[in-house]
């Protein structure tokens, strides 16, 4: 016993040095391209694909599906479908690329964990591991920020010379 307990110690040790811009880098890049391939779905005109390395340009439009979504499927309370659709897909690129990026971090994670909120809530109520997930991530980034490799902390930097 007093084995596993040394070892479960030296563990813990370990991960508890885990550095927080590592763990912030990881969560930024993941969580930005959740929202970004979603965005994506979303519009039509501009596409990137950093994975497949495909890239279209254009001048990007709401696709016909995101509304028809938004109407049919999504029913938001409030919100007209053509709406809906056109700040789910702005906040779908903007929020994220502000996330990878490491700008406003801590505000651009509160926008999308309202997403997620409003997702969960009124979208997809039976999808709360997905949204957990994310609302982890989102509320992780907002209470330690995105760490040294980003511009947040480059700002900071620059204002406390």
């Amino acid at each position: 016993m007093a084995r596993l307990t040394t070892l479960l110690h030296s563990v813990h040790n370990v991960m508890g040095k885990l550095p927080n811009t590592l763990l912030a880098f990881v969560a930024r890049f993941s969580i930005a391209a959740v929202f970004w391939k979603s965005g994506q779905t979303k519009i039509e005109g501009l596409a990137i694909d950093i994975v497949n390395g495909s890239f279209t340009l254009g001048i990007p439009r709401l696709s016909d599906n995101a509304v028809f979504l938004f109407k049919e499927e999504y029913r938001l309370p409030i919100l007209p479908p053509e709406l809906g659709a056109a700040l789910a897909a702005l906040g779908e690129h903007i929020l994220p690329i502000f996330i990878l990026l490491g700008f406003a971090t801590r505000l651009s994670a509160l926008g999308l964990l309202g997403m997620t909120m409003v997702i969960q809530f009124f979208v997809y109520p039976d999808a709360y591991p997905t949204h957990g997930t994310w609302a982890a991530v989102l509320l992780y980034l907002m209470a330690h920020g995105p760490g040294k490799l980003s511009l947040d902390d480059w700002i900071a930097s620059r204002h406390t010379r």
